[in-house]
């Protein structure tokens, strides 16, 4: 008898990554525990009860005939094909939609099933196109294959019948077509946007052959709700929905799997190759961040890697205002030693220092920080996840023991309550948005606290959300408002608490929690939000079985984003909700690798794995590996060293992947620190914002032209493959590398592995990680170590890395920027759907069609007051600078609060933030700027510059004038 059920994990799929993860088992079924033996086609197999016997039949290696169903779809049952026969039934039951029982005999290979199966596929043929031989998806079409698999040779009704002929080819998308004449109308599609994505955009209209896929009301894919994820593509069994890239090249001839490079969900994908030509980019199944889903930026948006304007070759100068001159990687490698070597005789060993990359791998980036500290000789690293989630690593150190996220992305199928402060899920992380969605659509209660309304909070066949607009600047006074009702009505976990927590910590926290001034009352006119809906929001979290915490930068990018972190985590141990799947407090990273970015040792305060430097056994240790003493004082953060420079003691700086002009607050401050710096070496793939103020420009690599790996929001470690050369002939591990042999520290590794072996040696969270087990199991959550050895998907279970949870007392400080007479207007920024940071990738894709400048929405109220219409030209200033951004009426803020987002460098977003920074970490308050706007005619002085500069570098030739020629910049002209 065969057994496929493993009670302990309870996975009924035991072995099928290492057999083959994209393999179409048939859709899930709502399985239990209880075991069921059944006999198909005389096999007896072992299997839970509920599973479809679709399904079972796949396991047991029996293939039924299929093409509505799907493994990441519910039953459907439309297409018939799969049907069989069941003794002791009537007919044919489709297999699909037939849960398996304790003694049934199904026989799957019949003459009745075999004509009955010919007979379906005939009419779905008459209704199809006989153009195989011209179809893009010849080689790759299901229903064809499933033709040849049921015999089908003729067609006995002719072609009378075939799908809309006459109907238009939808070329409105520019990633994929639409081919009204080749569907089959399964449905596919339609489920796909429902079920995976959950957007409702795709209909089926008409009856019979009449029957026909709609976008939304019948229009363009462009013009619809379709947000472009790929799913219906995926899901369809003809060329009906068809990639444009692969209609273009043809089908791809082999494959390889590697990690979305994109935001911090870590999305798996199968790059399909010609040669070293990607075709298109397919979502692997055996991705356990994705489970086969995607959105635009990973599914679509990759033609960055090969665009014109990629830095092929080193360039150097003496001076930001000389010429580029193109050199060989030697000559470039022998010129920066040079000058930082210089630099340092003159000023001093602290002189210099690096900034590492979200972006680059956690190989790449442990050795930046690693060259820093030998090399160098000091501890001036930092990172780009300074300006976005350092709050979230010391805020969630001191109360919880370890800086990262304590859940699986899975994990919020099991939440019966999910609180969602300060991110926007759809747009910034759109594919645990579509899990989230989906857990919503199921009956999970919503909470929101954010200044402005969210897609998440329309999720269609869902309960609408309870949103909580709270004003920028006060989620501190907001957490401690629902911490009070937590405690006063009686709603703590105290088993939990008595167990699991600092008793000392915990009373001093409640005492300070339980004060009145602390109620929802009491808080109401600080947060704008009527105390009753704090409190019903309380009562939702705290009563829940299993509630979630789910945050962004709208909780970090504060001046008290540490405070509220740890406010975050008070609430998830008051409530019991730290140790279980369902429930935890859950970072959602913006970046790629800003968890490993902060896991490999950035920050100048810690070594890799979060080891303060001041700890002598942590600094032996390195040295006997490394071979150089490390510094035991903490060094400069990025903010310090922007200081520093314009005070003339910081003169150079390596920045890998960075781009710190455009990215980082107070722009004009920004600049001034990069021109008084005497060596500025960048290492990125295109001309960047930073590169104007360059005088070494070594090019950078793509995630498609290196090997490594990245760690996502979930801490899950994903290797990424190598699936074409470098343009420029070095991945960037090998250029900081060059550079430190260039400066006398020699390093000599071979391949990414090598340095991941060096990396699970020094840090204690990842002592079980190397290579050979991350192809063995995929991928692997750290820590990962002795007592863990295939990693720790839920943190936290039995006890935590401090012992005891440690309650933090909160007290509200209301932020030194606030609205005044002079700036009665809050600011607050966030991200789009399509665009990706400060766009320097997605800007060179088609996904610029979607968002071609940044706006800057405003209440109507707020509009009417100043005389401004939709599309207007508005003036924003700060108490630190001016832009120019076109107006947009929107209702998604309150009354006084406006928002824009940050995606194109001409807009001048950061020239208008502050630089106020949270009080422990320095992470800049993005979120809170007092801001005046007003109708203008002409660009703001800084952004007249910055078109001048970019003309100014023509002997970059075009990159440098395209790279500033978007449709804002050229608007501004």
């Amino acid at each position: 008898m065969l057994h496929y059920y493993d009670p302990g994990t309870q996975n009924y799929e035991v072995g099928k990554s290492a057999l083959n993860p994209d393999f179409d088992f048939g859709t899930p079924a709502r399985v239990s525990e209880t075991l069921v033996s059944v006999s198909i086609d005389g096999r007896e197999i072992t299997v839970p009860e509920g599973t479809s016997v679709l399904r079972a039949a796949a396991l047991a290696g029996i293939n039924i005939p299929k093409l509505c169903a799907s493994d990441n779809l519910e039953p459907f049952g439309s297409c018939r094909l799969c049907a069989v026969e069941i003794e002791g039934r009537r007919g044919y039951p489709t297999s699909c939609t037939t849960p398996v029982s304790e003694g049934m005999d199904v026989t799957t290979q019949t003459g009745k099933l075999a004509k009955l199966r010919r007979n379906i596929m005939e009419l779905y043929i008459s209704d199809h196109p006989l153009d195989c031989l011209t179809c893009p998806a010849n080689g790759d079409c299901e229903l064809q294959d499933v033709a040849g698999v049921v015999g089908l040779r003729e067609v006995r009704y002719g072609f009378d019948g075939k799908n809309h002929l006459d109907a238009e080819i939808d070329d409105s998308n520019p990633y994929f077509s639409f081919d009204p004449s080749k569907c089959i109308v399964c449905s596919r599609c339609v489920r796909a946007c429902e079920e995976v994505q959950g957007t409702f955009a795709l209909t089926i209209e008409g009856r019979g052959f009449d029957s026909i896929v709609s976008a939304s009301q019948n229009e363009p894919f462009m013009d619809s709700e379709c947000v472009s994820c790929g799913a219906c593509v995926q899901a369809c069994p003809t060329s009906t929905l068809m990639e444009k890239s692969v209609i273009d090249a043809g089908q791809p001839e082999h494959s390889v799997i590697t990690t979305c490079a994109y935001c911090g969900v870590g999305c798996s994908f199968k790059a399909e190759m010609k040669g070293e030509e990607v075709v298109r980019m397919v979502p692997y199944k055996g991705g356990d961040a994705n489970h086969g889903h995607s959105c635009v930026k990973g599914r679509f948006a990759f033609g960055y890697a090969t665009h014109k304007d990629r830095i092929k070759e080193p360039m150097i100068r003496e001076s930001i205002n000389d010429p580029w001159q193109v050199v060989s990687w030697d000559e470039a490698l022998a010129f920066s030693a040079r000058k930082l070597k210089g630099i340092q005789a003159e000023f001093g060993r602290e002189s210099i220092g690096g900034i590492t990359s979200s972006r680059c791998t956690n190989e790449e980036t442990y050795l930046v920080q690693k060259l820093v500290r030998t090399a160098f000789g000091n501890n001036n690293t930092d990172t780009c996840a300074r300006v976005c989630h350092s709050p979230t690593g010391y805020g969630l150190k001191t109360t919880l023991g370890e800086s990262a996220g304590t859940q699986t992305f899975d994990s919020v199928m099991k939440a019966n309550a999910i609180v969602v402060i300060g991110a926007n899920p759809t747009d910034a992380h759109p594919v645990f948005g579509s899990l989230m969605r989906r857990r919503l659509r199921q009956g999970a209660k919503l909470v929101v606290i954010d200044p402005r309304r969210i897609d998440v909070l329309k999720t269609p066949h869902a309960d609408e959300g309870l949103h909580l607009p709270l004003r920028p600047g006060t989620n501190v006074a907001m957490v401690n408002a629902m911490a009070h009702v937590v405690v006063t009505e009686g709603l703590e976990d105290k088993e939990f608490i008595n167990s699991r927590c600092d008793t000392e910590a915990y009373n001093a926290w409640r005492t300070f929690i339980a004060e009145e001034r602390n109620s929802p009352e009491a808080m109401e006119e600080i947060t704008g939000v009527p105390a009753a809906k704090v409190r019903e929001a309380a009562r939702i979290y705290a009563e829940a079985e299993n509630g979630a915490i789910y945050y962004g930068l709208g909780v970090t990018e504060h001046s008290q984003g540490s405070t509220m972190v740890m406010g975050i985590a008070n609430l998830a141990l008051a409530t019991g909700n730290i140790g279980r799947e369902g429930g935890g407090v859950n970072p959602l990273r913006g970046q790629n690798n800003v968890q490993g970015s902060c896991d490999m040792g950035s920050f100048p305060h810690e070594l890799p794995g979060y080891q303060h430097v001041s700890d002598p056994e942590v600094r032996e240790r390195f040295k006997a590996v490394w071979g150089v003493e490390i510094d035991h004082e903490p060094g400069l953060r990025i903010p310090n060293m922007f200081d520093a420079a314009i005070a003339g003691t910081f003169k150079a700086l390596y920045v890998q992947g960075e781009d710190i002009a455009q990215s980082d607050p107070n722009t004009h401050h920004v600049e001034a620190a990069l021109k008084a710096l005497d060596c500025l070496i960048v290492q990125d793939i295109f001309l960047n914002e930073t590169a104007k103020f360059a005088h070494v420009l070594l090019p950078g690599s793509t995630f498609l032209e290196k090997n490594g790996t990245f760690t996502n929001a979930e801490r899950r470690i994903n290797r990424v493959r190598k699936v074409m050369e470098p343009i420029a002939g070095m991945e960037d591990w090998e250029v900081t590398m060059a550079l430190s042999n260039a400066l006398g520290y020699p390093m000599h590794y071979t391949h990414p592995s090598e340095i991941m072996d060096e990396i699970a040696l020094l840090t204690p969270s990842f002592t079980g990680v190397n290579y050979d087990k991350l192809e063995r199991l995929g991928s692997i959550q750290w820590p990962c170590n002795d007592k863990r050895p295939d990693g720790t998907p839920t943190m936290h279970t039995l006890d935590f890395p401090i012992g005891k949870g440690r309650f933090a007392v909160t007290e509200y400080l209301a932020t030194e920027e606030r609205a005044s007479r002079r700036f009665p207007l809050l600011l607050t920024t966030g991200r789009i759907l399509s665009q990706y940071n400060v766009g320097a990738q997605t800007r060179r894709t088609a996904n610029s069609d979607w968002h071609e400048e940044d706006l800057l929405e405003l209440h109507p109220s707020d509009a009417e007051l100043r005389g401004v219409k939709e599309g207007d030209w508005l003036g924003i200033s700060s108490r630190v600078g001016h832009t120019v951004l076109r107006a947009k009426l929107s209702t998604r803020m309150l009354p006084g609060v406006v928002f824009t987002t940050f995606h194109h460098p001409g807009s001048g977003a950061n020239v208008i933030t502050t630089d106020n920074s949270d009080w422990a970490t320095n992470c800049p308050e993005y979120k809170v700027t007092a801001v005046q706007v007003e109708k203008v005619s002409q660009p703001s002085d800084w952004q007249r510059n910055f078109v001048d500069f970019d003309k100014r570098q023509q002997d970059f030739a075009k990159p440098a004038k395209e790279h500033s020629s978007d449709a804002h910049a050229s608007a501004l002209k």
